[in-house]
């Protein structure tokens, strides 16, 4: 039974990762070489990647500090009452729950130019919606809770036996969070940054409806495929579609590599 079972989930895994992968790589490569980089040297491409580029960068950034912060606030905020740690673990799995899309539309009601706050910040020459720092926003919401699952389990496995002895040894607070606390999360940190980076280069729904898809101003890479297949433009999809899941694929088999590493040393 056991091997029904395996088979069953590498006919699955074939079906659903390996056939279009495959299917995306032929038609990359439908054109040959050339049609392949022709789709990513056109200027739409180029400044598409570069603008998924810098978000990536930005939000893992971002992401990374405010992942670590919450993470330990969560575990180590005894002081906290259990309704309130509750309320604020929903409030982080709340990108879980919700469509990207959602968060998107959630995001342009409440920062949108119709919006009183959106408005504001017009009026001082700062767009949010329809410009990049509404789709740093949406990003962020989307890849949050990642960081934050990451870094949490392993700081309530190792505890704070050892932070406590450094406290009462006189050292800073910053001084125990590198010394004590950094060595015992920083592997968690670091599988956290490669699922950061993984799923911002991927994100779709959100930026979509808070970019406005500008070509050349607010467009990403996935919403250039977006364009490409609506266009009918099937080989520059192909391409910079395969960019996107090669670079993911990439660092998803790194942090695998890191992972048996680690546990060989």
């Amino acid at each position: 039974m056991r091997k029904w079972w395996i088979l069953l989930t590498y006919i699955v895994f074939t079906v659903l990762i390996i056939i279009p992968l495959l299917k995306m790589t032929s038609g990359a490569f439908s054109d040959g070489f050339s049609g392949w980089s022709n789709a990513l040297i056109r200027p739409e491409a180029l400044h598409a990647l570069m603008v998924t580029g810098i978000v990536v960068v930005i939000v893992t950034c971002i992401n990374t500090f405010f992942g670590v912060m919450m993470a330990i606030y969560l575990v180590r905020s005894h002081w906290l009452s259990p309704k309130i740690k509750g309320f604020l673990n929903s409030v982080v799995d709340l990108p879980y729950a919700v469509s990207p899309v959602i968060g998107g539309l959630m995001i342009v009601l409440l920062l949108g130019p119709e919006s009183i706050m959106g408005a504001f910040f017009e009026n001082i020459g700062f767009r949010i919606v329809y410009a990049f720092p509404g789709m740093i926003i949406a990003t962020l919401f989307v890849t949050f809770p990642l960081m934050v699952r990451e870094v949490m389990p392993v700081l309530q496995e190792i505890g704070d036996q050892q932070e406590q002895a450094s406290s009462t040894l006189g050292a800073y607070r910053w001084t125990t969070f590198w010394k004590v606390t950094w060595p015992s999360i920083q592997w968690a940190v670091l599988y956290g940054i490669v699922l950061t980076v993984a799923r911002s280069l991927g994100e779709f729904g959100a930026v979509l409806v808070v970019s406005g898809n500008i070509m050349n101003k607010t467009q990403t890479a996935t919403t250039l495929v977006y364009q490409d297949v609506e266009n009918f433009n099937v080989v520059a999809a192909n391409s910079v579609a395969l960019v996107l899941a090669a670079t993911s694929i990439g660092l998803l088999l790194v942090m695998e590599w890191t992972k048996k590493r680690r546990g060989v040393s």
